[in-house]
């Protein structure tokens, strides 16, 4: 494989750890663009609607920008990197208080085209 031209799309500072969004990834990386829709609609997890967004975005982005074909699109390259946490301190017993920190994620992903439709 020399050059594969990608359409990418992202978000950043989505409310939800990034442990529990590469779970998700795990079942789309390297699956054809409209296989991976399927996926994510039947998935019961939070992190599926996220990554639905950012699919459609990304399939968008290669429509439009780039002219490619959404029927050769597939999943190239798919992550999720730590965001910023929000620290926080919830009130305990006796006036004390315990930190607790809210994570976030930012989801990549990069949607390439097949060279020849794979049977």
């Amino acid at each position: 494989m020399a050059d594969i031209k990608t359409a990418a799309a992202m978000t950043k500072n989505a409310r939800i750890s990034p442990y529990k969004v590469r779970q998700v990834l795990e079942l789309i990386r390297g699956k054809s663009a409209d296989r991976a829709v399927t996926i994510l609609k039947f998935s019961d997890k939070k992190a599926a609607g996220i990554i639905l967004k950012v699919l459609n975005s990304a399939m968008a982005n290669a429509e439009h920008n780039y002219g490619m074909d959404l029927d050769k699109l597939y999943v190239h390259e798919a992550y999720a990197n730590q965001g910023p946490m929000m620290k926080r301190f919830r009130p305990v017993s006796m006036g004390r208080a315990h930190p607790y920190v809210h994570k976030t994620s930012h989801v990549t992903i990069k949607l390439g085209e097949r060279q020849q439709e794979e049977k």
